[in-house]
């Protein structure tokens, strides 16, 4: 299989550095370019980022020298070398939305990590092992743009990747009715290390802007329906939420209560669980984990910091699935926010659309 020459813009940041490195040896992608703001244009990619580099793996060699272009000035330039781009730009929500659109219409196709194209009702936002289908909202958005192969595809917020995951096998299955989840989110969530953002040690904050909002309302385009060339959101279950920041550098913990029209088994539930797969692991896309979903029969797992990078940090973890005096069943999760959360995730979808044919030329 021929290499898709691919560009990351906003490639300095945190989740744009996670997609450098996811990049730089991935087996169907051939890293090519690198944009960011013109703070960072015409340096090398290692003078650009500097001491900023926020991961624990160091920074790919192939990168290192890579000229850094400017995202905005040097679109059409970019549009022309690469096959498709990924978005982790940090500006504000209508200059984002006004970028991506502006690079599908130079019909280069976009995946995006940011929020800003999430309601957009005919851009998809898909967990590939979820929502699949909905992908097929693409031609209708081609339509509205007047492209032949552009587009805009996103995913979606970070920390319903840890619990949405988790209620997706179980929601039809015994008509999942009413969710409430207390989200745990790690400082890189705000593309912060503890080196940048020390008041976050031996401390919680329990507000996060725009965070309750994202993971009451996002799952319900997840389990939407595609439907006359837009996505019809779910109407049920009802979720509600809150969201803290907690002193972990990775992973997202949620804690979380559901009920259902049918109340299932715990059996039932870990045999759903255990046996739940999607389009990725059909594919054997490179980037998917074998077992998406992992239960952990311990007490005390599972544990950010023992089982963040499960599978590449591709998995989610789940434990403690238990009755609740108030729901059916209470349980907890955990994923990695910066790897399945934000640019693996991307990563994972890009993968999903050239296997199923919307990359193709």
């Amino acid at each position: 299989m021929e290499k898709l020459k691919v560009g990351v813009i906003g490639g300095t940041g945190m989740v744009g550095q996670r997609f450098v490195s996811l990049l730089a040896e991935h087996p169907w992608f051939q890293l090519t370019v690198i944009a960011a703001s013109a703070r960072s244009a015409g340096k090398t990619y290692e003078q650009a980022v500097g001491s900023r580099w926020a991961l624990e793996v160091p920074m790919p060699e192939m990168a290192r020298g890579i000229v850094v272009k400017n995202a905005v000035d040097d679109m059409a330039e970019i549009a022309a070398q690469v096959d498709l781009v990924f978005s982790a730009v940090d500006m504000k929500k209508e200059e984002i939305r006004d970028l991506e659109e502006a690079y599908a219409k130079l019909e280069c196709p976009v995946v995006s990590n940011n929020s800003a194209h999430r309601w957009t009702p005919d851009v998809p936002m898909v967990v590939p092992e979820i929502n699949p289908e909905h992908l097929e909202v693409i031609p209708a958005q081609r339509r509205r743009l007047g492209t032949k192969r552009g587009f805009i595809a996103v995913k979606s917020n970070c920390s319903l990747q840890s619990y949405v995951p988790a209620l997706h096998p179980l929601k039809d299955e015994f008509g999942l009715n009413k969710v409430l989840v207390c989200t745990y989110q790690a400082i890189s969530g705000a593309g912060k290390t503890f080196e940048t953002w020390p008041e976050m040690v031996d401390n919680i904050i329990p507000y996060i802007g725009g965070e309750e909002e994202k993971s009451e309302q996002e799952p319900m385009k997840l389990w939407g329906k595609v439907s006359d060339g837009r996505i019809e959101n779910a109407a049920a279950p009802s979720i509600t939420a809150q969201c803290l920041r907690v002193p972990c550098s990775n992973g997202h913990m949620a804690a979380v209560f559901a009920s259902f029209d049918r109340k299932p088994s715990k059996e039932e539930i870990l045999a759903r669980w255990a046996a739940f797969s999607g389009r990725p692991q059909q594919l054997n896309l490179p980037s998917a984990p074998k077992q998406f979903l992992h239960y952990f029969e311990e007490d005390n797992r599972p544990q950010t910091k023992l089982d963040r990078s499960l599978e590449g940090g591709m998995a989610v973890s789940i434990g403690r699935l238990r009755p609740d005096t108030q729901y059916d069943y209470k349980f907890v999760c955990l994923s990695h926010n910066t790897l399945r959360g934000a640019a693996g995730g991307g990563v994972l979808l890009a993968e999903l659309l050239r296997a199923e044919g919307w990359l193709d030329r």
